[in-house]
């Protein structure tokens, strides 16, 4: 891995971990293993390097949820295997958190792999359930974007819930809540 991709990993961790005000670039350095005239040789600044990060954490986030969106079953198991896939409950969403970052939110460059990544799966969603409509296996009922809205507002919720709680369970309480009021809009009910 070359100095750059070690320094935007690095980011992404430590954004993670400590948000963007806790994010140093000393810290971003250190845990890089790269001097500062790397750092600068590469990105204007912390700013640019975060963006950097941000992007890619988007990017990851969103081909990691495509992985079961886009992969076999009814629409129901592909949005099921989604929201109950393996995660790392307690540190929270590497997206989510910077939602909650006021640094982040108030700067334009950070804030729009962000937004850009709930609106990609806010749209995912809501497509899987209009296709799931159209083949029959959903009922007609309320408008697609707002189902996808809120799956989307449970899975962040519940890494809120179980951050509070420091365990895992809120947020795994909080997916079989979903999963339930989404099994109420299949066609077809299980027995």
């Amino acid at each position: 891995m070359n100095a750059s991709d070690r320094l935007i990993e690095s980011t992404q961790e430590l954004l993670w971990e400590r948000g963007y005000v806790g994010t140093s670039p000393k810290a971003i350095q250190q845990r890089a293993g790269v001097g500062q005239g790397s750092m600068y040789h590469h990105f204007q600044g912390k700013p640019d390097l975060a963006a950097a990060a941000l992007r890619r954490s988007a990017e990851e986030m969103r081909a990691l949820n495509e992985r079961t969106l886009g992969g076999p079953g009814s629409v129901y198991e592909r949005i099921a295997a989604c929201l109950g896939r393996e995660r790392e409950v307690l540190r929270g969403c590497r997206i989510g958190r910077m939602a909650q970052d006021p640094e982040v939110v108030a700067e334009p460059e950070l804030r729009a792999p962000v937004e850009e990544t709930f609106d990609w799966l806010v749209a995912r969603l809501a497509g899987l359930i209009e296709e799931g409509r159209a083949s029959g296996e959903f009922r007609p009922g309320a408008p697609a974007a707002e189902l996808a809205q809120a799956l989307v507002a449970v899975i962040q919720g519940g890494y809120v819930l179980a951050r509070a709680a420091d365990s895992a369970e809120p947020f795994h309480q909080a997916v079989r809540g979903a999963l339930a009021l989404l099994l109420g809009q299949l066609a077809e009910q299980p027995e």
